[in-house]
C-alpha cells in the first residue's frame, strides 16, 4: 500500500471488503476499522460519508454484528448528525436513516438469534434485501448486454443520474443488478436509464406465486420520467476502482485472508488520521 492513502482511497476499500459477506465479521471485529469508519461519517468531503454508509450497510447485513455495531462509541451519534445535516444530501440522509433504524432495532431478541443467523454472512451477498425502510424498497434487475466492466460503468452513470437510487450492487455473472430506491420511485425509471444506453436491455425479476423467479421485460414504449440527481456525490468511478486489477485488488470475493493485511494497513492509517 502506497504512504500516500487519503481517506476517499481507505474508505472505498474499506467498503469493497465489506461488500463480500465473508470479510464482514473480521471488519467489525477488527479494532481499527470501525471506528475508522465511524470517523470517516463526520468527514468533510460527501464522497467519502457516502461511501462510509454503504459500507456500515454492508456491515449490518450481518445480523451477528449489529449490537456491537450500535454500541460502538459515536456510531449511533454520527448516524443521527449525518441525518440532521442540512447540507447531507437526500440519498445519503437515507441511507442514514435506514442503517439507524436496523441498529436501533437490535436488541436481546436479535443476540439471541445471532449465532444461528451468523451464517448468513456467510451466504452470496444480496445487497439490501428485505427493507426495514418503508421509505425504500429493493428492485432487482436482469441486464442484457451487461458482459464487462465497460458496460458496467455506463449502468453505474445511468443509474447515478436518478433521483431517488440510494445504493446498488451487480452480479456480472448473472448479467443482474440489485438497486434500492426509494418507495415513491418507479422500477420503470431504471429500466428507461438503463434502456437509454442504447447497448443494454433491463427487466424486472420478481418472484412468481410458486416461489419462482419471473423475468419481467418492461413495455417498450412507455418511458418512465427520470428525475436527474443534482446534489448526490460521485461514485467512485470504475478505472479508480482498486477492484479492477486483480493483481491490486483489496480481496477477492470469498477469500478473507487476502484482505487481512490492508485491514491493518488500514487501521493504522485511520489511527494516524483521527483528526481532519
Amino acid at each position: 500500500m502506497s504512504g500516500e492513502l487519503d481517506a476517499l482511497t481507505v474508505v472505498n476499500q474499506l467498503r469493497d471488503l465489506a461488500a463480500d459477506p465473508l470479510n464482514r465479521r473480521a471488519i467489525v471485529q477488527d479494532n481499527g476499522c470501525l471506528p475508522g469508519l465511524i470517523l470517516f461519517l463526520d468527514h468533510p468531503n460527501p464522497q467519502v460519508v457516502y461511501s462510509a454508509l454503504l459500507a456500515v450497510r454492508y456491515l449490518a447485513e450481518c445480523r451477528s454484528n449489529r449490537e456491537k455495531m450500535k454500541g460502538e462509541l459515536g456510531m449511533m451519534l454520527s448516524l443521527q448528525n449525518v441525518m440532521q445535516k442540512s447540507i447531507s444530501p437526500g440519498e445519503t440522509k437515507l441511507l442514514a436513516s435506514e442503517i439507524y433504524e436496523i441498529l436501533q432495532a437490535a436488541g436481546d431478541r436479535e443476540a439471541q438469534e445471532a449465532e444461528a443467523e451468523a451464517a448468513s454472512c456467510r451466504r452470496k451477498a444480496h445487497f439490501f434485501l428485505g427493507s426495514t425502510n418503508k421509505r425504500a424498497k429493493t428492485v432487482v434487475l436482469h441486464i442484457d448486454g451487461l458482459d464487462d466492466s465497460a458496460r458496467r460503468s455506463l449502468c453505474e452513470e445511468a443509474l447515478l443520474k436518478i433521483r431517488g437510487v440510494i445504493s446498488f450492487t451487480f452480479q456480472m455473472a448473472v448479467k443482474r443488478c440489485v438497486v434500492r430506491i426509494r418507495s415513491d420511485l418507479k422500477a420503470e425509471a431504471l429500466g428507461t436509464a438503463i434502456n437509454s444506453t442504447k447497448v443494454m436491455k433491463a427487466a424486472q425479476v420478481v418472484k412468481g406465486e410458486d416461489g419462482g423467479e419471473l423475468v419481467l421485460p418492461f413495455q417498450d414504449g412507455a418511458e418512465e420520467f427520470v428525475e436527474h440527481n443534482v446534489d448526490v456525490p460521485d461514485y467512485l468511478p470504475e478505472e479508480e476502482s482498486p477492484s479492477q486489477e486483480q493483481d491490486k485488488a483489496v480481496t477477492r470475493v470469498g477469500s478473507i485472508t487476502d484482505g487481512v493485511g490492508w485491514l491493518s494497513t488500514a487501521a493504522n492509517f485511520l489511527s494516524r488520521s483521527f483528526y481532519w
